[in-house]
């Protein structure tokens, strides 16, 4: 399966990889960009990605491109076609229920142990950010579509914050991975679906039950969130709005 795939190839890259470039240089710059534009639709799927052309937008050379790429070919993010270059990964329902299934394992697992070791800092940061991702979703709902990139990064802050103190560094490296994969496809069923359910209800059943301490709920709540949005991806998928 596709995520079998991902996960083989990922255990031959080290965890800090990423962390070899340093935030703030040429590279991290460029690396952020492509996975910003690619995740949010700028970059379609499949689009061939020449250097020359990349080079004049970003205003960066050859050698921070192939870089920046190298980090996105381990983020499954882009594809590498050996002498052919590069192109952007393809979105596809197979990929998508992979993605989903394994986000749905490992981000129990992360909870769990972000709860047990959570303590007042956490649940403050918890606090904050669901309330920001709040005030976020009333004005997407309002009628601002133009919000809709700010409520998913709100989005992601909470879960985050959620998952903050989980002590496993390889999931919370996985997760990335996955938040930024599913991304690609809750950025464009979202649009299409705002509204379709009480999220801001769900993110504050989930809240309350971390800050009590009850994990088997957390969890549990968390698995029907993550269910319930997949649904709507599905619904675009049947719909062939993401292809």
């Amino acid at each position: 399966m596709y995520m079998e795939n991902l996960l083989n190839s990922l255990f031959d890259i080290e965890i800090s990889q990423a962390s070899k470039v340093k935030s703030g240089t040429l590279v991290a710059r460029t690396y952020a960009s492509l996975r910003d534009n690619i995740i949010s639709g700028h970059l379609k799927p499949n689009t061939k990605l020449r250097i020359e052309g990349l080079r004049e937008h970003y205003k960066v050379g050859a050698g921070t491109l192939r870089e920046a790429l190298g980090l996105l070919v381990a983020d499954a993010l882009v594809v590498s076609q050996g002498q052919r270059g590069f192109r952007v990964a393809p979105m596809s329902a197979e990929n998508f229920y992979d993605i989903a299934e394994l986000r749905i394992l490992l981000e129990s697992k992360a909870l769990r142990s972000s709860i047990n070791n959570g303590d007042d800092k956490w649940e403050a940061l918890v606090i904050s950010t669901l309330y920001t991702l709040s005030k976020a979703e009333k004005r997407l709902l309002s009628g601002a579509p133009e919000d809709g990139d700010y409520w998913l990064s709100c989005n992601k802050d909470f879960h985050e914050a959620l998952l903050s103190r989980c002590t496993s560094r390889w999931t919370l490296h996985f997760l990335h991975i996955l938040w930024g994969q599913g991304d690609r496809y809750r950025r464009v069923s979202f649009a299409n679906y705002p509204g379709a359910r009480d999220v801001q209800g769900e993110h504050d059943a989930i809240k309350e039950a971390a800050i009590a301490r009850d994990c088997d709920k957390a969890i549990n709540l968390l698995v029907e969130h993550i269910n319930a949005g997949n649904e709507i991806v599905c619904k675009a998928l049947e719909n062939n709005i993401l292809q």
